[in-house]
């Protein structure tokens, strides 16, 4: 199954997507000529990989029924130093909220994301050291 994105050039560095459901800016940094008026391509891998497992975990989350108050998820990327600069390590770490937490079926949730349903993780463990932690904080 092919998916198709298309974007369209609005001046200085600035792009306009379009994607499966829906439209966004692209642009770069000012420092670098753009005027800061969308994401970075860079951070949107970021947020892809996010996004990808964050659908996962609240999908099997519900099919387990241990669905939390709230869920967050943080990513961090570190370059590589030279060009072309790349994402080398990344980590995912996931925050849930609420109380009595069902721990292993939010574990095994997380784990199967990772390892078996998000195709984001799969194509950044290519070519980075992908690692992820899960916290738990209670209100």
């Amino acid at each position: 199954m092919a998916e198709e994105i298309k974007i369209q050039w609005k001046g200085k560095m600035l792009f306009n997507a379009d994607s499966v459901g829906g439209s966004f800016p692209i642009d770069a940094a000012e420092s670098v000529g753009g005027q800061d008026k969308g994401v970075r391509p860079k951070s949107l891998m970021l947020t892809s990989l996010a996004g990808c497992s964050g659908l996962d975990v609240v999908s099997l989350l519900k099919k387990m029924r241990a669905e939390v108050e709230d869920f967050e998820i943080d990513v961090t990327g570190e370059l590589t130093d030279v060009h072309p600069k790349f994402y080398h390590k990344v980590h995912v770490e996931y925050r849930f909220y609420g109380k009595d937490f069902q721990k292993d079926k939010i574990e095994k949730s997380v784990k199967l994301s990772q390892e078996r349903y998000c195709g984001v993780s799969e194509m950044f463990r290519q070519f980075a050291d992908l690692t992820h932690e899960i916290k738990y904080i209670e209100r």
